[in-house]
């Protein structure tokens, strides 16, 4: 039988998240993070797996996590420059036009992303002409977990999100007080992991 002592067990940290407490940061869309409104830490799954036996088949866990689409909502600008960031971005992956809109968002991304441009180097002995790296169609993003006192004390990182959807916008003559336009985006993403304020890695955490 294992004995614990509860006292040794009990939390360190007593207050309450509060869902107002957040800023998020995305590398690729500067002009949409400042009026974001909303944001979630997406659900992770994991299917099972089972082990047949002759009397009650065990589960087990499975190989490979399911994360659920990370979803965005801000505040449209008068300009709606911040709408068009979204747009401009999904329209390169799309391209509906024409193959150049593909090209357009990669050259678009080389101040940010300086390999993405082809010519990568004219070093003698280095190869010139390289395939262009895919850096420039996605972005990182940073949520970070504010206390009460407004200090960021957790990061959630997301690595190489890009848009799958863009809500669209709504004009009404007949609306009665202003309601300033909002929408929502969704990405999907590699991963995202949690991290130390600062820190360059980040961590597992298990109890």
């Amino acid at each position: 039988m294992t004995i614990t002592n509860s006292y040794t067990r009990q939390p360190t940290q007593l207050d309450y998240a509060s869902p107002t407490q957040f800023k998020f940061n995305i590398i690729k869309l500067p002009k949409v993070e400042y009026f974001v409104t909303s944001v979630n830490v997406p659900g992770i799954s994991m299917g099972t797996t089972t082990q047949a036996t002759m009397l009650r088949d065990l589960p087990g866990p499975g190989d490979k996590l399911s994360y659920e689409a990370l979803t965005l909502s801000f505040l449209v600008d008068e300009h709606l420059e911040n709408y068009r960031e979204i747009h401009g971005w999904l329209t390169g992956l799309g391209f509906p036009r024409d193959h150049s809109e593909f090209k357009t968002l990669q050259d678009a991304g080389t101040d940010r992303f300086p390999t993405s441009s082809g010519n990568v180097s004219t070093e003698v002995g280095k190869v010139n002409n390289t395939a262009p790296d895919e850096g420039s169609t996605f972005s990182d993003a940073t949520l970070m977990i504010l206390s009460s006192k407004n200090n960021a004390i957790v990061e959630v990182r997301f690595r190489d999100i890009f848009p799958v959807s863009l809500g669209g916008l709504d004009y009404e003559q007949q609306a009665g007080d202003v309601e300033y336009l909002t929408t929502s985006v969704t990405f999907n993403y590699k991963l995202y992991e949690f991290a130390t304020v600062g820190s360059s890695t980040t961590s597992v955490t298990t109890t």
